[in-house]
């Protein structure tokens, strides 16, 4: 292995850490209060997750956000998007978004720890990680890339943290599309290898008979049995999805270094935990945290 190498098992726990950081936009109250502030409905999450997640494609339609989003039913988006920028234009989503994570990262991660060293100590590795990551290909990992960085530490980390989940995901769509998964096929296949009960897929919009269809698909090409359970072909194609897709995340942490990446991993720890040990995020997800 090269001196610069970082084993995949390493970069799919950098992913592991990193996850929750971002994903605590979606879940934070504080960040309810910002997306009920612009004038979103919050008695649902969908409304603000499409405006918070898609702002830095700009004011992008629902074919658009559809294809870089990738799971989720086309029928689906298209009731929130073009919605959310008739709402707020995606400029004003952006600046709400720093206030959620600033008011949600003080709340969770409590003020010691956001104006400790340590937490600005992560934020200069993982920017410096998420400024390797290769954008070409890569819409929403582009589109983070792009926006301007914030001054404060915390914001760094959390900006950071969402340029490289965004390019991790992009690389898993081109891993999926190589293994000839479609939307409602990789959440099938995903959900039969126990990444997930079933029902949470649910939450990514497709019909039942969409659902039924997509098996059959998977059926039909042998990747599962008449029960929906995943054959060995189809428990290896999913694993092979999985193991490109560390492969395609691998280079920021190869730049990194092993030993600039252990180090965020280790300063990372603390954050983490008071995510998770917060109970805002789902312990089942549709992306198999903790599962795969």
């Amino acid at each position: 292995m090269r001196e610069d190498a970082v084993d995949t098992a390493r970069v799919r726990q950098m992913w592991h850490l990193l996850e929750p950081l971002h994903a605590l936009l979606y879940y934070a109250p504080e960040a309810f209060d910002e997306a009920a502030a612009l004038g979103h409905d919050t008695t649902e999450r969908w409304h603000s997750y499409f405006a918070w997640r898609a702002a830095p494609l700009g004011a992008a339609g629902p074919v658009r956000v559809a294809s870089a989003f990738y799971s989720f039913s086309p029928a689906m988006v298209a009731r929130y998007v073009p919605a959310a920028w008739e709402t707020a234009d995606p400029a004003e989503v952006l600046a709400a978004r720093l206030r959620a994570v600033d008011r949600a990262y003080r709340s969770v991660l409590g003020e010691e720890t956001v104006t400790g060293p340590a937490l600005a100590e992560a934020a200069v590795l993982a920017r410096r990680a998420a400024g390797e990551a290769r954008t070409e290909g890569r819409p929403l990992a582009a589109a983070n890339a792009e926006l301007s960085w914030p001054e404060a530490p915390h914001l760094v980390l959390w900006q950071a943290a969402t340029i490289l989940r965004e390019h991790r995901g992009d690389g898993h769509l081109a891993a999926l599309l190589a293994a000839g998964l479609d939307p409602a096929e990789a959440l099938v296949s995903f959900a039969a290898i126990g990444a997930a009960p079933e029902p949470v897929f649910g939450s990514r919009g497709w019909t039942a008979a969409e659902w039924a269809a997509a098996r059959a698909r998977l059926t039909a090409r042998g990747l599962l049995d008449a029960e929906g359970a995943p054959t060995d072909a189809g428990r290896a194609l999913r694993a092979g999805v999985e193991r490109h897709t560390d492969e395609l995340a691998a280079a920021p942490w190869a730049a990194l270094g092993p030993g600039g990446t252990a180090r965020l991993a280790e300063l990372l720890g603390g954050p983490w935990l008071a995510v998770i040990g917060s109970g805002l995020l789902p312990a089942d997800n549709t992306l198999g945290i903790g599962k795969v």
